[in-house]
């Protein structure tokens, strides 16, 4: 497993968090508060592993992100977690792939400098030969309407 480094302090106005994953790691992050608007008309596609290590990023992943490639592959998906988001969304998701099912929802994504961006995700199970071998996740623009539907709810849950 990559040990996740915190997050360069942004050279803007942003605020700190200490975010804990589930595997017991921790990470200093930044946010800044901006809101990166989605790359229109294109899809934000990446796979993991089992264990939610990333194996593959397409360039609108990585161009949003505003990390390097190099700087993706490897690390764990959470490394893009926003503090705003609440483990329990992630805990559904999580859940439901690996049943086998497959999970769609909203997620704000934090971004290399502090900065975030909001999609609306698909993420399925990628099966060979009858077995899970990973995961893919299909990113899409979702609405203003949805965006602040989910900031109600995520407000909500823990």
């Amino acid at each position: 497993m990559s040990n996740l480094p915190d997050m360069p302090k942004p050279e803007v106005m942003a605020e700190q968090y200490t975010l804990q994953f589930f595997d017991g790691t921790s990470r200093v992050v930044y946010d800044t508060g901006i809101e990166r608007p989605y790359p229109c008309g294109k899809l934000i596609v990446s796979r993991t592993d089992l264990n939610g290590v990333i194996t593959h990023a397409n360039d609108a992943f990585v161009e949003i992100s505003g990390y390097q490639r190099d700087e993706l592959i490897g690390q764990q998906q959470y490394i893009l977690r926003h503090p705003d988001m609440p483990k329990a969304a992630y805990a559904d998701l999580w859940n439901t792939v690996k049943a086998g099912e497959k999970w769609h929802g909203y997620v704000k994504n934090l971004c290399k400098d502090g900065s975030h961006y909001w999609v609306y995700a698909t993420v399925v199970p990628n099966v060979r030969r009858g077995e899970t071998v990973g995961y893919t996740s299909v990113r899409r623009q979702p609405s203003r309407r949805q965006i602040d539907a989910a900031i109600a709810q995520y407000a909500t849950m823990a």
